[in-house]
């Protein structure tokens, strides 16, 4: 469908909107504000689900590395706010960051956080892969 089938009488008609809340709501996103407050970060913050799977969830390597879910989720948080102290006038912030993945040696992965409008023009962050919108 084009923008030309959205058009009546010069006027754009919103056929459908996905709001942050109904993201959160149906685990699309997943909320991480209370750690974040915790690393400093005051606006409240989102994974996407494919963060969360791939970098906070235990991997096989990662049990045997002794990692932990909250550890790795602070690591997360933690080189982002690294990053956007550096970064502070960018609403797009790519950062890099240490993991393990499928191996007990750590990789170095990188993610985009997006500091932008919420439901309520609130700031709001949502941090995702690099290849995600």
């Amino acid at each position: 469908m084009s923008d030309e089938d959205n058009d009546v009488g010069g006027e754009f008609v919103l056929i459908a909107a996905y709001s942050r809340a109904q993201a959160l709501e149906d685990g699309t996103l997943v909320d991480v504000t209370e750690l974040a407050k915790q690393a400093g970060i005051k606006a409240p913050v989102a994974l996407t689900r494919s963060v969360w799977e791939k970098y906070v969830e235990l991997s096989p390597a990662a049990e045997k590395a002794g990692n932990d879910t909250t550890g790795r989720l602070w690591d997360i948080l933690w080189m982002f706010r690294c990053a956007a102290l550096q970064r502070p006038d960018e609403a797009e912030i790519r950062y890099k960051l240490y993991i393990v993945t499928d191996a007990i040696e750590p990789s170095l992965v990188e993610l985009k956080a997006i500091i932008g409008p919420g439901d309520d023009a609130e700031a709001v962050i949502t941090i995702l892969l690099p290849e995600e919108d």
